[in-house]
């Protein structure tokens, strides 16, 4: 046997080996839809027509008989298969589609002349095709018009498919092409010079072989032809091994051969230094643990189903992250240790300075800190790769310029070290303890962990975020109650100077010092409340049901003093639900803005009064007014004052809000020059 019957051989065999485990693999799957029954019937025809042209280079037995039945019925299972694929999507015409499908009559015609075409001269006697020699080209032009319709429905499957079938479809159109291009070259050659080829015969089984991976993606990809069959994954890696190996020595043995035959005296020489270079560089490849294992990976995510129902470990993830029944860092630490079947692991979440801190974890010591060095938090912030740290001590130059502190070597059972990274920040780092049931992790684990960790880094980020957002409301709220504190001080201050200045003129006046200790002994009360406030951090904690005739004629006594005095117009008893002194603290402040706006010239009045639902509360005088722009944007505003260094600007905004907080409002009006009004509206409390 030469060397292109070998090739043809080997081309053969292989494609009969390639057909049969795909085969095989097809009849194993659970699925047993119509598609994959016509694919069935097509693999197995074509596993039948690889075999019978093998046993032909074997047993130097060429049966015609058998080879061109086997030819004709891979060429019309080829045709029905594809046929049928390019029906369902309306790629042919309708007419012609149940013109030949409806009618029995038309199939059974149809495999009748297909039949008589090609095995029909295999019966007339040699007589006869002496005398017609052109009947022995039915069988070879029979081939070129089946190749040629195989091709044809091939380009309206692509053509016609939308974007989602192509992607399927594509690489079978691939390989069923090159098929059926090569078998229309080689018949077509032999019908122009009347004789076959016995190279392009012997390169078919090849090219046969090549195009099978193509179909098989193919397979792989179609929804209605997905396998569920499960291979051990060690037996395929060994295989494919062997196979490629077995490629590789036959193509450099032919390459051998061919430097031999054409390379005179000095052939032998160089055939043998090529193929001992050739084995050399072939089990440098073998052993090479870094070739091996892409290949293992390759096989992994192309060849077998996955490891993990990636939904149902996400809705899993998903549960355990959003489970309210534990903080956030926690459930992280939780879910992880869940996914990994781990009994322990450690979060540290990294603050505003930078600093990773210990935020929670789970069955893990206590006294591990995480020691972040720029080439640790560099490498997980850059690379987002899951470090194993048995892997890292064992062969660290899979992690160059990697530095691990020892006190995460050191930790017992420290097994993977995995980045949480959000918007490229790395938020957190994890630290999961070794597990019982899960001894190495492959790249599908490591991808279950990346994607993941991305999920939980988002959540530690907003958990995060949340923190520093009540962290900032607190310091909001404790700074707006100083200020609330700072301003009620002031107004204590400014009684207890007015004291101050009038005690050498009127000391001796018994009517002044009643009025001095009735100020001081109100200034105490007022101090012990703000004392209260500061303990409880609120203010009106107490409201309570109030006669509001009653409580201006308290709050009005303060100012019985000033210039001018304010005009208390009273009304029926009205009855409000407030805190006294808060509203007591709102009605001073806006009778005391109004009496520092007038003249002693002017006049202030207080006039209570009400409507079917609300209290009114009207404050109205003849002072310097405000225009309308003031009020909008400036009045209650907070910490905008326009009594200069000696007011706090938030007296106006404090008594707006204890307003509404009671259900009413402030209206104001006022104009330059002659006065202000305002009124402030609270809820009755109906009898």
């Amino acid at each position: 046997m030469d060397i292109t019957s070998s090739i043809g051989l080997a081309g053969y065999a292989l494609s009969f080996l390639l057909f049969s485990l795909l085969a095989l693999t097809c009849f194993i799957s659970a699925k047993n839809v119509n598609s994959q029954t016509r694919l069935k019937a097509l693999l197995v025809t074509c596993s039948i027509w690889a075999a019978s042209i093998t046993s032909a280079y074997l047993f130097n037995y060429a049966s015609l008989l058998i080879i061109h039945t086997t030819e004709l019925l891979r060429s019309v299972t080829w045709v029905v298969f594809l046929f049928a694929l390019a029906a369902p999507e309306n790629t042919l015409p309708p007419q012609l589609f149940s013109a030949i499908t409806q009618s029995k009559k038309n199939i059974t015609l149809i495999i009748a002349t297909l039949t008589l075409l090609s095995l029909g001269p295999l019966f007339i006697p040699e007589t006869t095709l002496a005398s017609y020699p052109q009947l022995l080209e039915l069988p070879v032009i029979l081939r070129i018009i089946m190749s040629v319709v195989s091709l044809l429905l091939i380009e309206q499957i692509y053509r016609n498919s939308d974007r989602v079938r192509r992607w399927a479809v594509k690489h079978l159109c691939l390989g069923a092409g090159l098929i059926h291009a090569y078998d229309f070259y080689l018949f077509a050659d032999a019908a122009l010079f009347k004789q076959l080829d016995n190279n392009l015969w012997d390169a078919r089984g090849a090219i046969n072989a090549i195009a099978i991976p193509l179909i098989a993606l193919s397979i792989a990809r179609m929804p209605s032809w997905t396998l569920k069959l499960q291979i051990s994954r060690r037996l395929v890696f060994h295989t494919a091994t062997l196979s490629g190996a077995g490629i590789y020595l036959i193509t450099m043995a032919a390459a051998g051969y061919f430097i031999k035959f054409y390379g005179g005296n000095w052939g032998s020489v160089i055939q043998t230094v090529f193929i001992i270079g050739a084995a050399l560089l072939l089990f440098t490849l073998l052993f090479s643990d870094k070739i091996r294992s892409n290949i293992r990976v390759q096989l992994n995510k192309h060849f077998f189903s996955y490891k993990y129902d990636y939904r149902d470990e996400w809705l899993k993830f998903t549960a355990l992250l959003s489970d309210n029944t534990n903080d956030t860092p926690e459930r992280i630490c939780i879910a992880f240790a869940t996914i990994t079947k781990s009994p322990g692991c450690i979060l540290w979440s990294r603050d505003t300075q930078g600093v990773y801190e210990r935020v929670a974890d789970f069955h893990m010591p206590e006294s591990t800190n995480f020691q972040a060095n720029e080439s640790l938090t560099h490498f997980l912030e850059t690379s987002q790769w899951v470090i194993d740290l048995d892997e890292y001590k064992s062969t660290p130059q899979r992690y160059p310029n990697l530095v691990i502190p020892d006190n995460i070597l050191s930790v017992p059972q420290a097994w993977l070290l995995l980045p949480l990274v959000f918007n490229d920040v790395l938020c957190g780092v994890i630290l999961i303890k070794r597990s019982s049931f899960i001894t190495v992790i492959n790249w599908e684990d490591r991808d279950l962990l990346k994607i993941a960790g991305k999920q939980a880094a988002i959540l530690l980020s907003q958990h995060q975020a949340s923190k520093a957002l009540i962290e900032a409301q607190q310091f909001e709220a404790f700074n707006r109650l100083s200020a609330y504190i700072v301003h009620d001080l002031k107004n204590i201050l400014a009684q207890q100077s007015l004291i101050v200045t009038n005690a050498e003129k009127h000391k001796h006046n018994p009517v002044f010092v009643d009025d001095v200790i009735k100020t001081v002994k109100n200034s105490v009360q007022r101090m012990t409340k703000l004392m209260d406030q500061m303990r409880n951090g609120m203010r009106g904690k107490h409201p309570k049901r109030l006669e509001l005739n009653l409580l201006c004629e308290q709050t009005c006594q303060r100012f019985l003093q000033s210039q001018p005095t304010p005009q208390l117009l009273l009304t029926d008893p009205i009855y409000i639900f407030a805190d006294m002194e808060q509203l007591s603290n709102v009605i001073g402040h806006l009778v005391q803005n109004a009496i520092d706006a007038t003249s002693k010239a002017g006049e202030v009045v207080i006039k209570i009064s009400q409507s079917q639902t609300e209290a009114l509360i009207e404050i109205i005088d003849s002072g310097s007014g405000m225009d309308a722009q003031f009020i909008k944007t400036r009045l209650f505003k907070p910490f905008d004052s326009t009594k200069g260094l000696t007011g706090m600007g938030i007296g106006a905004y404090e008594s707006r809000e204890v307003i509404r907080a009671l259900g009413g409002d402030i209206d104001v009006s006022s104009q330059i020059g002659l006065g202000s009004h305002f009124t402030v509206r609270l809820p009755l409390i109906m009898e």
